[in-house]
């Protein structure tokens, strides 16, 4: 049994890989589940959207840590929820026989920043690939991206320069540090806000799609 909730929309047979999406803030696993369809419309890959483990006190949803500033979660909440969901990435794998290697890690705002999180963490594999749409590398004492270890991992990146919630200049700035120690970084900026838009989820579904390589999907 997977240590948190979570939904499911299953490969059309044999799946190539896994495709985990992280939901943002105050929200749950039903938020992303809907993308797998936009995202993967042949059904080639088992997507999963884990639920986050934290709820807050008069807060809607669920969440994957405290924000105290945006760019700087809370340490202690931080920590927890990257161990849940490490715990959780490790259990799926085991129980699908898909590794980490054919795994691409997504998300949302703070779900994005937990991709981020869990894909450039020293302690843990690198994936195939992350997925980040509104979103920024976390700055949290005692953790810092394991960059000099994910040399060429693919990373897309989505964002609205009129978001009010997280400043496009959080995109811009994880660009520059992924691309500056080697990563391939795919960068998408918008008109748009808050949220995934259609230009932003057909861009990732294409960049889903050029990962035929280390994913073992093919185009047909």
């Amino acid at each position: 049994m997977l240590p948190l909730q979570y939904a499911e929309r299953p490969a059309r047979g044999e799946p190539a890989g896994l495709l985990v999406l992280h939901h943002g803030r105050g929200s749950d696993e039903q938020d992303l589940i809907g993308l797998a369809d936009v995202l993967d419309a042949e059904r080639r890959l088992h997507v999963v959207a884990p639920r986050a483990p934290l709820t807050l006190p008069g807060a809607p949803g669920y969440h994957w840590y405290v924000v105290p500033r945006i760019g700087f979660p809370d340490p202690e909440t931080f920590a927890a929820g990257t161990r849940s969901l490490a715990a959780f990435h490790g259990a799926l794998w085991a129980q699908t026989g898909v590794g980490p290697d054919r795994t691409v890690l997504g998300g949302f705002s703070q779900g994005s920043v937990m991709s981020y999180a869990l894909g450039l963490d020293a302690a843990r594999p690198s994936p195939a690939g992350i997925i980040a749409f509104s979103g920024f590398v976390p700055s949290v004492p005692g953790w810092a991206p394991a960059l000099d270890s994910r040399a060429g991992l693919p990373v897309f990146i989505a964002h609205g320069r009129n978001d009010p919630v997280i400043d496009v200049e959080h995109a811009r700035r994880a660009r520059e540090l992924l691309e500056s120690a080697g990563l391939a970084v795919e960068y998408q900026e918008s008109d748009a806000g808050h949220q995934i838009e259609p230009l932003g989820a057909r861009a990732a579904r294409r960049w889903l799609l050029e990962l035929a390589a280390p994913l073992n999907v093919g185009d047909g």
